[in-house]
């Protein structure tokens, strides 16, 4: 897989843009007197975000930029990556990425991707999941449906771009280059 992108053809004068989408781990809701945005992760989220990120550093898929939502189990699921971060990797705690949960984030991702080729947003469900469809055009049908099917907590979509930035990314103009759940990488995490 490591070698996906030499075999992605571009046009002439084009870059690829490598987005990446992940969907905080799994959220304790033990402490019913806790705020939404207050909720961290449970211990089978903590493993998962861990396998997560040791997934992301063993495949070479480590984000020029990171968008992440300001919730506790976004800012959880970030703090298990960022040990494994290039230091000039940019990191930006967004409030908007947890108030538009329940719609989705093209419009975050062309406005805020910035000049980076390889961006990482982590935030909610159910806009993780509708941002992925919308973006999808083409890629392995059995990872589509995987996709549509079920967006667990901790999964991840890599989805590449053809075009020059952020802002000219379309519906449906991406490639999904992998769709990757934590129980997928590890037996032990759901």
């Amino acid at each position: 897989m490591k070698d996906s992108l030499a075999r992605i053809r571009k046009p002439k004068g084009s870059q690829l843009l490598r987005l990446f989408l992940l969907r905080h781990a799994k959220s304790d809701w033990g402490n019913p007197a806790l705020d939404d945005i207050d909720r961290p992760l449970n211990a089978r989220g903590r493993s998962a975000a861990q396998t997560m990120a040791s997934y992301l550093v063993a495949e070479d898929l480590l984000p020029e930029h990171i968008l992440c939502s300001v919730a506790q189990r976004t800012r959880e699921t970030l703090a298990h990556l960022v040990p494994a971060l290039d230091h000039s990797c940019q990191v930006e705690l967004r409030k908007d990425l947890y108030l538009q949960n329940e719609g989705n984030y093209l419009s975050i991702v062309r406005a805020f991707g910035g000049s980076v080729r390889n961006l990482l947003i982590i935030g909610h469900n159910p806009a993780i999941e509708d941002t992925a469809q919308q973006l999808i055009g083409a890629g392995d049908k059995t990872s589509i449906n995987a996709l549509e099917t079920k967006y667990p907590s901790g999964a991840l979509t890599v989805i590449d771009f053809e075009v020059d930035s952020w802002g000219d990314i379309a519906r449906s103009g991406g490639r999904l280059e992998r769709f990757v759940k934590p129980r997928d990488l590890h037996t032990s995490v759901d």
